[in-house]
């Protein structure tokens, strides 16, 4: 049988009915602007996550602009970020006028951490983004105590991840999440979230959500129109308590790849003391990655290869080198963007499915 890469149905087709009515329930309501769907769903997810505050936003890269804005990242700054990431983590920091400096990442965690920060700073940088890559949590609090900078933490693919006991989202002095359909956490559409216990910070956002106003008639900033949709929180809200219950699986899942005999034909990653991860992508590497994935593709099973290119050598990123000389020498980003090979995963992948993935990895 084919292995998906996501499987986002099958999870989803015992809330379909539940669903269905509360999105009736909201249309019927006639608020369809930050109406009380998404006051609910900021006051449960910041529950969730173990913070004061949330705000939902129109999508993950919005939030991360908004985010870096309400810190009081400006034009001219500086802002560390690392390569081996998607697009959106760089992209949201140009969209200021900021500069994103690249750093690299570790082998075994895929993330920053205060060694590959350090060659990057400057007197110029004003923050850090940590993204929690693949569902991973980075050690930001390392981070935080080694540079005394602000830390953005990209949570995007890390909602139901902790370390230490504190869940992604709440590990940054302030965090932005994705709800991307493919994400642990989907919505039927786009959607974001920024989360912070920083109540000065929180009404910042706000603010720029929603034009950089406060009450609709004074304005404060040149804000964003960034606004969760009432609808989609409608959904989120039915999702949200089942986030638990199927990061769980994707754990399990991650146990049967390993109980299968993966690390006979791939090399696995490691996560720091105390994380737990969310495994947003089940992502390990190989030397020969490419030709490792045709194998799959040619047994039916679904696996891709991430940011084959990273962003340090994106072509839109280039006017940001030129100041600094150049793209940096970053070797693990380089290696890993080479060697990646991202395997299925998902709330309800089986023993069954990893037998199937790693058969068709032993038939090459």
């Amino acid at each position: 049988m084919p292995v998906p890469l996501f499987d986002t149905k099958t999870p989803l087709a015992p809330l379909r009915e539940t669903i269905l009515e509360r999105v009736a329930a909201a249309i019927d309501a006639g608020r369809f602007i930050l109406g009380p769907e998404v006051a609910a769903f900021e006051q449960e997810l910041a529950a969730y996550v173990g913070v004061s505050h949330a705000v939902g936003v129109g999508n993950g890269t919005d939030a991360l602009t908004i985010a870096a804005r309400a810190l009081g990242v400006q034009a001219g700054d500086e802002v560390v970020v690392p390569s081996f990431t998607f697009y959106a983590t760089a992209e949201a920091i140009a969209a200021i006028g900021a500069t994103p400096v690249f750093c690299d990442i570790d082998h075994d965690t895929r993330n920053i951490t205060a060694e590959t920060v350090r060659p990057a700073l400057t007197p110029r940088t004003r923050a850090i983004v940590a993204v929690d890559l693949f569902g991973m949590p980075a050690e930001i609090p390392a981070i935080r105590d080694a540079f005394g900078l602000p830390v953005i933490e990209d949570a995007a693919q890390a909602l139901g991840a902790s370390l230490d006991g504190v869940r992604a989202g709440a590990l940054g002095d302030v965090a932005t999440f994705s709800f991307y359909p493919s994400k642990n956490l989907g919505a039927f559409g786009d959607g974001g979230a920024i989360t912070t216990d920083d109540g000065e910070l929180a009404e910042r956002v706000r603010a720029l959500r929603f034009h950089g106003s406060r009450d609709k008639q004074n304005f404060e900033y040149v804000g964003y129109n960034s606004r969760l949709d009432e609808l989609q929180a409608a959904i989120l809200r039915v999702l949200l308590p089942q986030i638990d219950a199927w990061c769980d699986g994707r754990r399990a899942g991650v146990q049967a790849y390993i109980d299968a005999g993966l690390a006979e034909h791939l090399t696995l990653g490691g996560a720091p003391l105390g994380a737990t991860p969310a495994w947003h992508l089940y992502v390990a590497t190989h030397p020969q990655a490419d030709a490792k994935l045709e194998l799959l593709a040619a047994a039916g099973v679904q696996a891709r290869g991430y940011y084959r290119l990273p962003l340090h050598r994106q072509p839109a990123m280039a006017p940001y080198l030129a100041a600094g000389g150049g793209a940096p020498e970053l070797p693990v980003t380089d290696e890993l963007a080479r060697t990646n090979v991202a395997l299925p995963i998902s709330p309800v992948f089986t023993r069954e499915q990893a037998d199937e993935v790693v058969a068709a990895l032993a038939a090459g």
